[in-house]
C-alpha cells in the first residue's frame, strides 16, 4: 500500500512540474510576442520619420538643426536592438530613453511646421503627420499589452509553490516598460 502512495505522490509532483513549467513557457512566449509588437510599432515609426522629415525639408530648408535633431533622434533609437530575451531594467531604461528622444524631436518638428502655412495644407504632410499621430497610440497600445503580460508573467513566477519550479527553471521577473513623466502620451499635433 506505502508503495502505491509514493508512486501518486511523485505522479502529482512531475504533473504539478509540467504543469508549472508550460504555464511558464505559455507565458514567457506571451510576453516575447507582446515585446515584439512594441518593436514593430517603433519599427513603424521609425520607417515614417524620413518622409515626414523630407516634406519638411522643402518647406522649411533653413530649419536644419531640428531636421537634424530628429534624424539622429531616429539614427540613436536604431541603434538599440533589443530582444525579449535581453529585457533587463538597465538595457529596457537605454530602449525608452532613445524613444523618448525621437517622441521629443518629432514634437520639436511638428512644432517648427506649425510656422508653415503651406506646409500644415500639404497633403503628404498631413498624411504623415497623421500616421505618425496613430502609430504613437499603437505604441502606447503595445506598450500596456506588454505591460499586461509582463504582469502575468511576473505573478505567475512570484506565487508559491509555482516560484519553485520558476528558480529551479531560470524563469526570472521581467521588467516592465515604463515612460519618463510626460512622455507617455503621443506628441501633440496641432492644424
Amino acid at each position: 500500500m506505502k508503495k502505491w502512495i509514493w508512486i501518486g505522490l511523485v505522479a502529482v509532483v512531475a504533473i504539478f512540474f509540467y504543469a508549472t513549467y508550460n504555464g511558464f513557457v505559455t507565458k514567457e512566449e506571451g510576453l516575447n510576442s507582446a515585446w515584439s509588437n512594441v518593436e514593430t510599432q517603433y519599427q513603424r515609426r521609425s520607417d515614417l520619420i524620413p518622409n515626414l522629415v523630407n516634406t519638411v525639408k522643402g518647406y522649411a530648408a533653413h530649419e536644419s538643426e531640428t531636421l537634424g535633431a530628429v534624424t539622429d533622434a531616429r539614427a540613436r533609437a536604431a541603434s538599440i536592438s533589443l530582444s525579449a530575451g535581453e529585457l533587463t531594467p538597465a538595457k529596457l531604461a537605454e530602449f525608452q530613453e532613445a524613444q523618448a528622444g525621437v517622441r521629443s524631436a518629432l514634437g520639436r518638428l511638428i512644432a517648427v511646421a506649425e510656422s508653415y502655412p503651406d506646409l500644415k495644407a500639404n497633403q503628404n504632410f498631413l498624411e504623415l503627420q497623421a500616421q505618425i499621430e496613430g502609430t504613437e497610440n499603437r505604441i502606447a497600445v503595445a506598450r500596456k499589452e506588454f505591460n499586461d503580460a509582463a504582469r502575468h508573467y511576473n505573478v505567475a513566477v512570484r506565487r508559491f509553490p509555482a516560484n519553485l519550479v520558476a528558480g529551479l527553471f531560470g524563469f526570472e521577473q521581467k521588467p516592465y516598460f515604463e515612460s519618463a513623466e510626460g512622455t507617455d502620451a503621443a506628441p501633440e499635433v496641432k492644424f
